[in-house]
């Protein structure tokens, strides 16, 4: 069998490639290898968004702190993480729950604007991690592969950057979520945009609150963002390796209320990966799960329906009846 060519690229065809995949993520030029035969190892041309995206953290240092800035970077990052924790994961990656087409894109997009690339392509991910968790073939198992790269290293390899739309036929039919999912860096755009927008009516209009735009636009964009990203891959990085575990799960998988708290329920990853076709990841009453709340309140609404319970049989293998 012959090995897989990895034959480096001139500069100009790399540069043509970078910029092709950060304008539509499923480019490829004809004379790229395959990604599937790259080596699983950290690529720059991958890192840069993140660099951009930590590098803006530091001008807190330039534009200062205000109450309000907070409280708005604050808001947008709930309102975020309860896009990716109860659509991109609850919904696209688990199908826990029905809503129109209308609201599946709304949400995908509002998860989207958290600059963790597309919903099919999150979904698909996910999907691959179930079926092999903790197996070698999982891209971020801290298990296997440590804890930097399970966290954050293999989002830099250009082998994980691929949708796999064979994994998401139920998606893949949806020609606004795949174009969401190619062009993934539309929407992250016009969410900055809003932001910056948003800071400059706050500094023309509201002067009494102190707030510039450049102000409110490095917290609500780099701030909260970052602190969103890093609190969605903890669920990764640390839910194989810290916490308990109720159910005697094929994986490592554990709960812990902390990571609850950060990513609003998704720290009750042992019960999730017993049974991960529940809308509710908290199967416990005291364990909180505030993503299930919203969700429940999205149902009264008609926003969503049919939301799948947490079996008898499941509670009472965990010792619970509630």
């Amino acid at each position: 069998m012959s090995k897989p060519n990895h034959q480096k690229a001139s500069p100009l065809a790399t540069t043509g490639r970078v910029i092709g995949q950060w304008l539509d993520s499923d480019f490829r030029r004809e004379d790229s290898p395959d990604p599937s035969n790259l080596p699983d190892k950290v690529n720059w041309e991958r890192t840069l968004p993140f660099i951009f995206l930590h590098l803006g953290c530091l001008a807190v240092f330039w534009v200062g702190i205000n109450w309000t800035v907070v409280l708005a970077a604050a808001f947008l990052y709930l309102l975020r993480m309860f896009a990716i924790t109860g659509f991109y994961h609850r919904y696209f990656s688990h199908r826990t729950f029905k809503t129109s087409r209308v609201g599946q894109f709304l949400f995908a997009a509002l998860g989207n604007s958290s600059m963790q690339r597309g919903p099919l392509w999150w979904a698909s991910t996910h999907r691959h991690h179930h079926k092999h968790s903790d197996e070698e073939v999982d891209v971020h198992s801290p298990v296997q592969h440590g804890f930097a790269w399970s966290h954050i290293g293999w989002l830099t390899s250009m082998k994980n950057f691929p949708t796999d739309y064979e994994r998401i036929p139920d998606l893949k039919k949806f020609p606004e979520l795949v174009f969401l999912n190619r062009y993934d860096q539309v929407v992250p755009f016009v969410y900055g945009l809003v932001m910056l927008a948003i800071g400059a009516g706050l500094e023309h209009f509201a002067p009494s609150l102190g707030v510039t735009m450049g102000q409110f636009f490095i917290w609500t964009f780099f701030i909260s963002t970052t602190v969103l990203l890093h609190g969605t891959l903890f669920i990764n990085s640390l839910a194989h390796v810290w916490g308990k575990r109720r159910y005697d799960t094929t994986d490592d998988s554990r709960n812990s209320y902390l990571l609850a708290l950060i990513t609003l329920g998704e720290g009750w990853h042992n019960n999730h990966h017993r049974y991960p076709h529940s809308a509710r990841q908290g199967f416990r009453k005291r364990e909180f799960d505030p993503t299930y709340y919203g969700l429940k309140i999205l149902s009264w609404l008609g926003i969503i329906w049919d939301l799948k319970p947490v079996p008898q049989r499941v509670k009472e293998e965990g010792g619970t009846t509630q």
